[in-house]
């Protein structure tokens, strides 16, 4: 099985290779693609009952219930491109399946399976922490805006300048709702942790170990332990229905274990662990930091500012926000309101500073992040400091210390300033109603933290980023649409049944025979397409070139369709002059402008960059695929160029990527086009014989003589 956790292209790549690795050897074949266009060449009951043996390479979650009983092999997606007969012929030895690790295709299990069978894939912690991280999501947004929504209109300002909505209105029943999805979160968070780690067993256990974990209450303390605490009773919940489910019991018993015995032992094991062993220190910390603080009152203002902006920054809701939160609070009955002030002015920098961060460096972020960091923005403005809590969990040892510096910026400057707050309650709306004293000093705060978390933030994921060497995809990536390559494997020729031969074949054609729809009609000969370097065809129509010799040379009449007339004369470059990544898109989002599709150039060169952040679109094999889904460009557009020296792409067997294929699509493009498109590029350029006559055609008109293969 083969899954690429950000695009499409690999999963047809691997379905090619193992296709023509299973001809080459002899055996029969079939492969079933699951990509963000759908599944395609579905195996069936029958071909399933027929294979000898199972190939999973994936990098993701996927569900192996049905090949119970089946010889199967697990690796990661690079392994079916660079190993494909090394993987048919390990299969046949391969462990029989029994289930073990539940339907749906675990972390736990894919890791484990990846220790014996090569692949590269990212751990166990990374794909479990994503997982709760994306669920958690909608809860955080939901619950955020609900009650920022009924906060602001239906909220009444009172006279020490709070804001309450009255009890019975349909603005507090709104606001209740709101509170219920924040209540949600962290047991959501925690569950699906777990349901990663040991799949639908664990999301009980999680789910209420979460939910302990943020009920303070239950162990004697003021705060809960919030999202961090969450984290640990997710990992925790997981991995103790992993290893349950190693303990032999007698046969009649294992029916009812994943239903009624695991979830039982876990949850009740863990809420107790939690209770007697977790939650006692936690408790200690918050009676503890509270006496601390009070010690504090007397010293520098500069100082314990600093010291309560960290404590809100770090862990938004957990006990250590909560301690300074009170703390503040609880000072404002006595009359010193200076406290809250710096409580005040801390709490909106981490929402704030991380919506800032994502339309500082777009590229570093998934889209389903900067969403998340507009909802987060909104957030801010009310003094909601959960709206940072998904950029925390999935980079916590990026964002945290950047909210952590953030809001001692602007804890201190409240301080040194003797801002002041007359409410329990933090962000610009309290100054809106008129209970900060000090208002233009205070948003001076809160707006210098917010730039120093997104500045300090943007900096360490860049540095992650780059540090990965361009070869991993950033944390958003766990909510980009995995692809996954099912395939099943008959060893020995002549091997009869479904997953023939036949099957196989239909196998590639179902791959390359999506129907496309017409492209709109092309701009005018003359367009221009960017400097007209050697081996430019900008300037031309479809009918005539100029290849790197510079002669003119007339193309075949009529000139052959490429990739159902997306890509043109006019979007070939028989000679790439940028040696670098981002210059190379930016070269050929101009040579796509040539067609006069692309209204912003800009735009599409950041959307195609973003999608390199997510991972990156070199295939290997000297191939790379850039590809942004943008409404800079009003039709489909395909540009192919070639480099002589090759660009570094970041592709997983290291090669420099000599020919390259950029596609871009408006956002509309019926059926997801470009991975249309993908796919049809990505079966075709697996053929050896077709990518060397694609590097040694001369000029435009041979060039597209050789792509128009592609069918």
């Amino acid at each position: 099985m083969t899954a690429c956790p950000t695009g499409i292209a690999h999963t047809y790549m691997a379905a090619e290779k193992l296709t023509q690795a299973a001809e080459g050897l002899g055996h029969e074949i079939k492969v079933e693609t699951q990509g963000s266009i759908g599944a395609e060449n579905v195996l069936s009951d029958n071909d399933v009952r027929d294979a000898d043996g199972v190939i999973i390479a994936a990098d993701k979650d996927v569900d192996r219930s049905r090949f119970v009983g089946k010889r199967m092999l697990v690796v990661g997606v690079a392994e079916g491109i660079r190993h494909p007969g090394e993987l048919i012929e390990r299969v046949r030895t391969a462990p029989v399946y029994g289930g073990e690790d539940g339907g749906a295709g675990t972390a736990a299990g894919a890791a484990a399976s990846a220790g014996t069978g090569g692949g590269k894939q990212r751990g166990v912690g990374y794909k479990a922490l994503m997982n709760g991280v994306s669920y958690m999501i909608p809860f955080v947004v939901v619950g955020g805006l609900l009650i920022a929504i009924s906060l602001a209109l239906g909220g009444h300002p009172q006279a020490d300048g709070g804001l309450v909505i009255p009890d019975g209105s349909f603005w507090k029943h709104v606001n209740d709702i709101g509170v219920i999805g924040f209540t949600l979160m962290v047991p959501v968070l925690s569950g699906y942790i777990a349901y990663a780690i040991g799949d639908r067993p664990a999301l009980v256990p999680g789910m209420i170990g979460g939910w302990i974990a943020n009920t303070g209450a239950l162990y004697g303390s003021k705060a809960g332990a919030g999202f961090i605490g969450a984290i640990v009773t997710g990992f925790l919940a997981g991995f103790l229905v992993v290893w349950i489910k190693k303990v032999r019991v007698p046969r009649f018993v294992q029916p009812i274990m994943p239903i009624i015995v695991i979830p039982i032992v876990a949850t009740t094991a863990l809420g107790l662990f939690f209770l007697y062993v977790i939650g006692r220190p936690i408790s200690w910390v918050f009676t503890h930091l509270t006496g601390w603080l009070g010690g504090m009152t007397g010293s520098s203002a500069v100082l314990l500012g600093a010291v309560l902006g960290l404590m809100i920054a770090f862990d938004m809701g957990g006990p250590v926000n909560k301690t300074a939160f009170l703390f503040g609070a609880g000072l404002i009955v006595s009359g010193n309101q200076t406290v809250m002030g710096m409580c005040a002015a801390a709490i909106p920098v981490m929402p704030l500073g991380q919506g800032l961060a994502t339309l500082l460096r777009r590229r570093l972020y998934s889209e389903q992040e900067r969403e998340t960091g507009m909802a987060a923005l909104f957030m801010g403005l009310f003094g909601i400091s959960e709206g940072a809590i998904p950029f925390a969990a999935a980079r916590p040892a990026q964002v945290i210390p950047a909210n952590m510096l953030g809001g001692a910026v602007a804890g201190a400057l409240a301080g040194t300033t003797g801002v002041t707050d007359a409410v329990p309650h933090g962000g610009p709306i309290v100054a809106v109603l008129g209970a900060v004293g000090g208002v233009p000093v205070f948003f001076l705060a809160v707006v210098v933290g917010a730039v120093v978390t997104a500045l300090t933030t943007v900096a360490l994921v860049d540095l992650s980023e780059r540090g990965k060497g361009g070869k991993g995809a950033p944390a958003g990536a766990a909510a980009v649409p995995a692809v996954t390559a099912l395939t099943t494997v008959a060893a020995g020729a002549g091997a009869g049944g479904p997953s023939g031969t036949a099957a196989a074949t239909g196998a590639r054609t179902e791959a390359v025979s999506v129907p496309v729809p017409a492209p709109a009609p092309a701009a005018g000969a003359g367009d221009e397409g960017g400097a007209g370097d050697e081996g430019s065809d900008e300037g031309r129509g479809d009918g005539a070139q100029a290849p790197a010799d510079g002669h003119s040379v007339p193309s075949p009449s009529p000139s052959p369709e490429v990739l159902s007339g997306y890509l043109t004369a006019r979007t070939v470059r028989t000679r790439l002059a940028a040696g670098e990544k981002e210059a190379a898109i930016r070269e050929m989002a101009e040579l796509a402008a040539g067609t006069g599709r692309v209204t912003d150039v800009a735009e599409l060169v950041r959307v195609a960059l973003a999608r390199e952040a997510q991972g990156t679109t070199g295939l290997g094999e000297e191939i790379a695929v850039p590809h942004a889904k943008t409404d800079a460009v009003t039709a489909p557009v395909v540009c192919f160029a070639r480099s002589a020296e090759g660009v570094e792409w970041g592709s997983p067997d290291g090669t420099k990527a000599r020919l390259v294929f950029m596609i871009a699509v408006p956002e509309a493009a019926a059926g997801d086009e470009h991975l249309r498109i993908l796919a049809l590029l990505s079966r075709k350029l697996m053929d050896p014989d077709f990518r060397a006559r694609l590097q040694g055609a001369e000029g435009t008109a041979e060039v597209l003589a050789v792509l128009a293969e592609i069918r």
